[in-house]
C-alpha cells in the first residue's frame, strides 16, 4: 500500500483508464481531471476521484487547486485522432504546459508526461499535416517540461498503441529505439512503476512491447 496522490490529465482517456486501475490495486488514490462530465460515473467505477475541468480554459489556479496535496501529477492527455491541427497545439502542448505551471504553483515536484515516438525527432516532409503538428506539439510540450528545474519530471516517449492485453514485458531505453508497438496497459503499468522510482527523474524514455519484466526494465532506467 503506497497512499500516493496521483493527479491525471486526460483521466478518462485509455491509458489513464488503465493507470487509475494499477495506482488503485496498490492502494494509489487516483484524481482523474476531466473534461466531460458525462465521464464522471466511468472514471469513479474504475476507482479515480472525478474532477471536471477543462484545460484548455482553465487558469493556472484552478489546477493548482485540483493539485493541492498531490504526489505527483501525470500528463495523460491527447486530442486525439479527430482533433484536428489546432487542437493538438492546445491539447497536446499547451495543457501539458497548463499541469506543468500548476504543479509548480501547487508545489508537487513529481511528473509524468506521456508523450510519443517522434517527439523529438524531423519529422518526413512529406508527412500528414496532422501528423507535423501532433509532433510538433509532443517536442514543445517536452522541451517546455525539460527547462523545469522545479520539477522532478520523466518523459515516457510509447511506440504505437494497442488495446492488446498487458503483457508484464517491454523494452524501456534512453533514445533511439527502434520503432515497434505497446499496449496501452504497459504503458500504464510502466508509468505506474515510475512514479515509483525516484532515479527515473530527469530521463526521457522510450518505449516498446519487450522481452523485460516492467519492473526490471524501470530499475534498469
Amino acid at each position: 500500500m503506497t497512499d500516493r496522490r496521483v493527479v491525471i490529465a486526460g483521466g478518462h482517456g485509455k491509458i489513464a483508464q488503465h493507470l487509475i486501475e494499477v495506482l488503485t490495486a496498490r492502494g494509489d488514490r487516483a484524481v482523474a481531471l476531466i473534461r466531460n462530465p458525462d465521464h464522471v460515473n466511468a472514471v469513479t467505477a474504475l476507482g479515480a476521484l472525478p474532477e471536471v475541468i477543462d484545460l484548455e480554459s482553465a487558469s493556472v489556479e484552478e489546477v493548482a487547486r485540483v493539485l493541492h496535496d498531490a504526489d505527483a501529477a501525470v500528463f495523460a492527455a491527447g486530442a486525439g485522432p479527430s482533433g484536428g491541427i489546432e487542437r493538438k497545439d492546445t491539447v497536446d502542448r499547451a495543457a501539458s504546459v497548463l499541469l506543468a505551471d500548476a504543479a509548480e504553483k501547487a508545489g508537487v515536484t513529481r511528473f509524468v508526461q506521456i508523450s510519443s515516438f517522434g517527439a523529438g525527432e524531423p519529422v518526413a516532409d512529406d508527412a500528414e499535416d496532422t501528423w507535423k503538428a501532433y509532433i510538433a506539439a509532443k517536442t514543445a510540450a517536452e522541451e517546455d517540461l525539460k527547462a523545469r528545474s522545479a520539477l522532478e519530471w520523466t518523459i515516457v516517449r510509447p511506440g504505437g498503441l494497442t488495446d492488446d492485453d498487458a503483457t508484464g514485458h517491454v523494452t524501456l531505453s534512453a533514445p533511439p529505439l527502434e520503432r515497434g508497438t505497446v499496449p496501452r496497459a504497459d504503458v500504464a503499468a510502466v508509468v505506474a512503476a515510475l512514479l515509483e522510482t525516484p532515479s527515473a527523474a530527469g530521463k526521457t524514455v522510450m518505449l516498446t512491447s519487450g522481452d523485460t519484466r516492467i519492473e526490471d526494465a524501470v530499475h534498469g532506467v
